[in-house]
């Protein structure tokens, strides 16, 4: 990756954690799941309105690192309107980009700015730690899910 690129995906990252969009309590959310980072203290609830399949909405609430905040910030935006298959196509894509900072393509939209992460082992929970818990909002799950 090109130093000016990665300078541009710092910058998103950056702007994604200090003005996160979709920051707030979903109060009609027809689902709701807890995530938490033990080893880090991220914590995020991922609330989710769905019609029939289709994401008509997701917010979510909490804390947590530059990196966790601005993954759970650009997947909001990127799962709305999108049916639960797809959201978890896009997820298990998402997974392989910041696990091997493979080539994300077009497809991934702003999610690919994410794939440095993969440089950075300990950092790889954090960015998955709200995709965790959307799955498990998608699922009915009740229970938080953590990263342990």
């Amino acid at each position: 990756m090109s130093d000016d690129l990665s300078e541009l995906y710092q910058e998103v990252i950056l702007d994604h954690s200090r003005s996160p969009r979709n920051f707030r309590t979903l109060e009609d959310a027809t689902s709701a799941a807890e995530g938490h980072n033990p080893l880090c203290g991220d914590h995020f609830t991922i609330y989710v309105k769905l019609d029939g399949d289709v994401i008509r909405e997701v917010t979510f609430q909490g804390s947590g690192c530059a990196i966790s905040k601005a993954s759970a910030s650009i997947m909001t935006e990127t799962l709305k309107g999108k049916t639960k298959v797809e959201a978890e196509k896009i997820f298990h894509r998402f997974h392989d980009l910041i696990m091997t900072g493979g080539n994300g393509g077009a497809e991934m939209g702003k999610l690919a700015v994410m794939a440095g992460v993969h440089k950075f082992p300990m950092r790889i929970k954090c960015a998955i730690l709200p995709w965790h818990a959307i799955e498990a909002c998608l699922k009915g799950k009740k229970d938080p899910v953590s990263t342990e």
